[in-house]
């Protein structure tokens, strides 16, 4: 479980500057971060080191995430913004 300190800086860290990303990954941590499972927690975490570009490319499937799990993280992502 995230401390809410933890929280506060993952919610920062996923405010890109690029807008198609920030539609995407600001309401993902708002709403569905918190009840992720920690090893789904940890997965996004490690996702967010990535660069801006990749990280679009890969949101909007234009190329696969080089790693099964950066790809589970993203498909998580996907399902959550096609629910809301």
């Amino acid at each position: 479980m995230l401390s809410e300190i933890e929280y506060k800086k993952l919610f920062w860290h996923s405010r890109r500057g690029m807008l198609e990303l920030d539609l995407l990954l600001v309401p993902f941590v708002d709403q569905c971060v918190p009840s992720l499972p920690p090893h789904e927690q940890v997965l996004y975490q490690q996702m967010l080191r990535e660069e801006d570009q990749d990280l679009f490319k890969w949101l909007l499937l234009r190329e696969p995430a080089p790693t099964e799990d950066l790809r589970h993280i993203i498909d998580i992502i996907r399902k959550s913004t096609a629910t809301q």
